[in-house]
């Protein structure tokens, strides 16, 4: 009898594993196709528009056809810059302080939380804080205002990839350094970053990744713009608040470039994922 109700205890385990497995297949077939398919389509519709002019002549008059997003790749790119000198320094530096200073501190904590918080948080309220503090009183939008609402986003991003990071790194190796008589400053930066240095990188292009599709916080401080500007105080062009202008647009052709441009957007953040992940193997092969 205990043969018979151990088998069929087997028999229980063996279904509802067979039960668990069967679901998360469906599961990640379901969330795979369906990403497969919006990148299938995106790459469809997105691939007809891309020529020569589309990535090197400025947006054609409402309701023309013809033209390209060259200002709005500028903007991006010269707005991503800024906001990655500012917020990927000093999300490491608060990453290194979580990591080596703070440990278990109580204002490291408190840091930890206030990271949390601020990655789980909608940008939109990002937005809504730039524009409080930093548009209204200038009385317009900017790009720089458009970089700072980015540079914030990108902040708990590296400060957390950083700590994690950095905690990887064997605790053998700080105190061997540390033994040989090294200030501790030089253990952090000469040893252990340089340990860590592949992930920190590809943590800094994570993050640049991060605010790449980001509509919402640009609409409320960079704005957009139909002209080429170099001035970055002024409101700035960008690739994302000009998807959704120009697919909210009634004309087929600004339809056609917001496919385009999401297009562009997508290639971008495949060649920085990969390009992080080849950083990653390189590291290990180091």
């Amino acid at each position: 009898m205990n043969a018979t109700i151990g088998q069929r205890s087997v028999r229980r385990r063996r279904a509802a594993d067979l039960a668990v497995r069967a679901t998360a297949w469906i599961g990640a077939s379901i969330g795979i196709g369906a990403m497969l398919w919006i990148l299938a389509e995106v790459a469809r519709r997105g691939a007809k528009v891309w020529s020569w002019s589309f990535f090197t002549q400025m947006p054609a008059p409402v309701g023309e056809p013809g033209g390209g997003v060259l200002n709005a790749i500028y903007g991006t790119i010269v707005m991503t810059l800024i906001a990655a000198a500012a917020g990927i320094p000093l999300g490491f530096f608060a990453g290194i302080y979580l990591a080596e200073f703070g440990r278990n501190g109580r204002l490291a904590g408190v840091v930890r939380i206030i990271g949390n918080v601020m990655v789980g948080i909608p940008s939109i309220l990002v937005g809504v804080f730039v524009f409080s503090v930093f548009v209204r009183p200038m009385g317009h939008f900017s790009g720089l205002a458009g970089a700072l609402a980015l540079a914030i986003i990108m902040l708990p991003v590296m400060a957390r990839t950083s700590e994690d990071i950095l905690n990887l790194v064997p605790n053998e190796l700080r105190e061997s350094a540390l033994a040989m008589g090294a200030p501790r400053w030089r253990v952090i930066l000469g040893v252990v970053v340089r340990a860590a240095r592949s992930g920190l990188i590809t943590g800094a292009l994570l993050a640049v990744v991060r605010v790449s599709g980001e509509t919402a916080p640009l609409l409320l401080t960079a704005l957009n713009n139909q002209f080429w500007s170099w001035d970055v105080t002024q409101p700035t062009a960008n690739l994302t608040v000009g998807i959704y202008s120009y697919a909210m647009s009634p004309y087929p052709d600004w339809v056609d470039k917001a496919w385009g441009a999401s297009l562009l957007i997508i290639v971008g953040v495949l060649g920085a994922t990969l390009l992080a992940r080849l950083i990653l193997q390189r590291g290990k092969e180091w």
